[in-house]
């Protein structure tokens, strides 16, 4: 039986339906990520499951006992709380029962209180918040008013998780959180014993997360079993089914037109069925849920840069004694596209005001590039003023917009971003914290820029606009440095990353994060190979270095010699075949096979990485000895 169900569910804002007769259900034990684009009403339906809100019509039921905790984008806190009194407030109803149990008054059932209590875990509930508090790594004597924006996500989790809901619904829960904690919370996620409904874009996080994607889509709801790869696969046919229908459903309307505009013929008594069929045909297609638009970016990239953009030598920068950048060196060419990883608080941002001159290095050399032209979207944020109408937010005091050599109306330009001409006059206020993103890349790619800097652009934006703007940014011939902890979109970008790794150390990897890791996987591996390698001397010898001079080299037989020089196609075959089975499983067709297909397609491409490891080090064992 479903933890909870919501059945024919109608809510509506003004003339716009956000659930139109919706359904849904949640299984015990469900992972369900629940995606759709910004603005149709996605937080809403959480509160309904909530029991925040109520829908228009519908109703939601319950299963007995099932105990709901919802997690907000932006939880509400206490400034002055300590940590542990705020997480908590997650059992406050057993610490409530407890103390009146012990306190309890003449006429109280303490039998009914005891039973109660035992139920809700009561008697124990401080272990509870304590081993909480442990598992999410929290100071419970740390001041709320203190803490930073990814360490408050982690004290509304556990205040939710103490409460040992049945239900776990979560709204933007990565949001403010670094790479290390985005995992950390996936795996918190994957273990957790009850059944979870969460919004993210996060499309890395759904795919390690979701055993069931639950897409709202123009009003309706559409369940897809597996995870966002699978939904990916699944909603492509779905989308190519829909439009040949569409197409076949269209060439009969245009038909039947055709025939009713004869007249004679139409107006015979044999003929009123089929005139009653075009009526239902016109209904039906005026019924008919047309696809939304597709957001249209595109970013006046102004003048080209010179070839350099920044070079840094030795650069070294401290706050208050401690090193945020630390003796770093690196050469940034026109055209690159530099993510920036770190944990919160590790000096991203200053690294990056390094990078682009804008601040002085306590030592080394800083040398920036001739004719650069910065777009920041950070700054920007703090820029939009809330009274302001969409359209003086993008064109103040004009109706047009100059986009590289083209010339657009405002309206034309919102257009491409998908906002309505009726609202290019509502202020930015009205507008969801996905629309406001839309809206500040609007403004950003409307100025002329050689440089683009981007801080978490990925925040709040449904995934189709961040699949467009990954794909924007790939074409764009410009230099790009993107601050994101957002997996998937650093790997289709960036072409290296710069990695914080401690004490003010930063390098650069090639590519993107999922790159870096692998990297730096293979070096931790192949340092703790080395370290037994090299036999312990006896405490009175002294160091083996005269038999290294003396003895020759072995040189390599004629069967190692042979291996060599076939190596290197070994290896170009092996990548073939990696290339061909990433491009399988990236694409379609491959899902519309069978299971034993699928397992058999992801089973090698794993593989193949390993079998290419192996082969590589054996090349560099053998070429050191050639």
């Amino acid at each position: 039986m479903a933890l909870l169900t919501l059945t024919h569910a109608h809510l509506a804002f003004g003339h716009v339906p956000l659930l139109d007769g919706a359904d849904f259900s949640l299984e015990a034990g469900e992972r369900v990520g629940l995606i759709g684009r910004n603005g149709t009403g996605k937080s809403s339906l959480l509160k309904i499951l909530a029991g925040l809100e109520r829908p228009d019509d519908g109703s939601l039921q319950l299963q007995s006992g099932v105990r709901t905790v919802y997690v907000p984008q932006e939880p509400v806190f206490s400034e002055r709380a300590t940590v542990f009194d705020t997480v908590a407030e997650g059992v406050a109803e057993a610490r409530a029962l407890r103390e009146r149990f012990e306190a309890h008054a003449p006429g109280d059932d303490l039998d009914a209180l005891q039973t109660r209590l035992e139920a809700l875990g009561g008697w124990t509930w401080e272990q509870r918040v304590d081993e909480t508090l442990q598992r999410l790594r929290l100071d419970p004597a740390a001041v709320m008013g203190s803490l930073s924006g990814g360490t408050r996500k982690r004290v509304a989790l556990a205040r939710a998780l103490a409460a040992q809901p049945d239900v776990l619904l979560l709204d933007e829960p990565t949001n403010h959180l670094d790479l290390e904690a985005i995992d950390w919370l996936a795996g918190l996620l994957t273990s957790f014993r009850g059944a979870l409904v969460l919004i993210t874009h996060d499309r890395a996080f759904l795919d390690a997360v979701a055993t069931r994607i639950v897409e709202l889509d123009r009003g309706e709801l559409r369940g897809y079993p597996g995870n966002f790869a699978a939904f990916e696969a699944a909603k492509q046919r779905e989308l190519e089914a829909e439009a040949l229908a569409n197409a076949r459903f269209d060439k009969l309307l245009a038909q039947e037109e055709v025939w009713i505009r004869k007249g004679v013929e139409a107006r015979r008594t044999r003929s009123v069925a089929r005139v009653a069929r075009l009526h239902t045909l016109r209904e039906e297609h005026r019924a008919r849920r047309e696809q939304q638009g597709r957001v249209r970016l595109d970013v006046d990239r102004g003048a080209a840069s010179g070839k350099l953009v920044a070079e840094l030598e030795g650069v070294t920068k401290a706050f208050g004694g401690r090193p945020v950048v630390q003796d770093f060196s690196a050469i940034f060419l026109r055209g690159d596209k530099v993510g920036l990883v770190g944990p919160n608080g590790a000096g991203k941002t200053t690294l990056l005001k390094l990078i682009l001159g804008q601040l002085a290095p306590d030592s080394g050399r800083v040398r920036t590039g001739a004719n650069l032209t910065i777009a920041y979207f950070d700054q920007m944020r703090d820029a939009l003023d809330p009274d302001k109408t969409l359209a003086d937010t993008i064109s103040p005091g004009s109706e047009w917009i100059e986009i590289g050599s083209q010339r657009k109306h405002v309206m034309s330009y919102l257009g491409d971003f998908l906002f309505a001409p009726a609202r290019a006059n509502s202020p930015v206020r009205s507008l969801s914290g996905g629309e406001r993103n839309r809206l500040l890349l609007a403004r950003l790619f409307a100025r002329p820029a050689n440089v683009l800097v981007l801080d978490e652009p990925t925040n709040d934006l449904d995934i189709e606009t961040l699949e467009l703007l990954e794909e924007l940014l790939q074409d764009y011939d410009g230099t790009v440095f993107l601050v994101s902890h957002d997996r998937r979109f650093v790997d289709n970008v960036v072409t290296s990353t710069v990695v914080a790794e401690g004490e003010g150390r930063w390098r650069e990897y090639e590519g993107g994060i999922t790159d870096w890791q692998a990297q730096a996987a293979r070096s931790a591996a192949a340092a703790e190979a080395a370290r037994p390698a090299a036999p312990a001397a006896p405490a009175a010898a002294p160091a083996p270095t005269a038999p290294r001079s003396t003895e020759p080299r072995r040189k390599l037989s004629y069967k190692e010699q042979r291996e060599l020089d076939e190596l290197p196609a070994r290896i170009e075959a092996l990548e073939k075949e990696q290339a061909e089975l990433a491009a399988l499983i990236g694409g379609t067709t491959l899902y519309i096979e069978s299971p034993q297909r699928i397992t058999e397609v992801t089973t090698r491409h794993a593989a193949i990485e390993d079998e290419l490891m192996a082969l590589l080090e054996r090349w560099e064992t053998l070429s050191q000895r050639a």
